[in-house]
């Protein structure tokens, strides 16, 4: 715990024992406070309080040895689920073995390279649906599903269901009904969010992927045109971000509380 943490929370208790600090205006001051300073890290242990997310660690760059102590630090001072984003298969071993000498199961999806520590997981509330235009964006899916069941939102996925055979996707015109909150996952043309878009009642999240060939441009096609579509309640996230696409459609499919 870093010294100005420390000092700071020091003061902030000896106030409300001296009555010149309400409850409720300390526990608003912890909301903000508190980090964990690795030195080449500052973890933040109170997001979970703060938002009520998870703390995502993004894998790419960080040594294993960095990997594990940004993870121990937010399981000694957080009660929030721990997500590992981009994570290869190697440091997830290690990961998980840290995890294991706590007494925690973890979550792996080996596609997207997602590693997950659930905790605190909150019961699950509304209906998000994300629908893929192929098998091939189903790792971004993945992700999406994993993020936002661990936020709390009720998921269903259904795959394969692109504009190169529209009855595949009005077949399941009920599901699109129901939902509260839509991802569309599809990279290429990019088409279906626009279709789905014009379908659904409720915001639909549109993740552009990588997936294509041609004139794709690693996925810089299907960013613009879900970017371009004349469909509106289309909102755009970032190519094969499935981690913004989860936790945006959770926050929507869950509600406020």
């Amino acid at each position: 715990m870093p010294d100005g943490y420390a000092a700071g929370l020091e003061e902030l208790l000896r106030r409300v024992s001296e009555g010149t600090v309400p409850v409720a205006a300390a526990l608003e001051s912890l909301r903000r406070l508190p980090f964990s300073d690795l030195g080449f890290a500052r973890v933040d242990n109170h997001r979970g309080l703060r938002q009520g997310m998870v703390e995502f660690v993004y894998a790419p760059g960080k040594t294993r040895a960095q990997l594990l102590a940004i993870v121990e630090a937010q399981l000694d001072h957080d009660e929030s689920s721990v997500v590992v984003t981009r994570v290869a298969g190697t440091d997830a071993v290690a990961i998980r073995a840290l995890a294991q000498t706590r007494g925690l199961e973890t979550t792996w999806r080996e596609r997207p390279g997602l590693l997950a520590i659930p905790r605190s997981v909150p019961e699950a509330r509304g209906r998000l649906l994300i629908l893929t235009a192929g098998t091939s964006d189903l790792p971004v899916a993945e992700e999406a599903e994993t993020v936002a069941t661990l936020l709390g939102a009720g998921v269903r996925v259904i795959a394969d269901v692109g504009v190169a055979g529209l009855h595949r996707l009005l077949a399941e015109q009920d599901e699109i009904e129901q939902a509260d909150a839509i991802v569309v996952v599809a990279g290429m043309d990019a088409a279906l969010a626009s279709v789905v878009g014009g379908l659904a009642r409720v915001p639909v999240i549109a993740c552009p992927t990588s997936v294509g060939y041609g004139a794709s441009f690693g996925g810089l096609s299907a960013l613009l045109a879900m970017l371009s579509s004349c469909t509106p309640g289309v909102a755009v996230v970032g190519i094969d971000d499935g981690v913004g696409a989860g936790t945006v459609g959770a926050l929507i499919a869950r509600g406020r509380g």
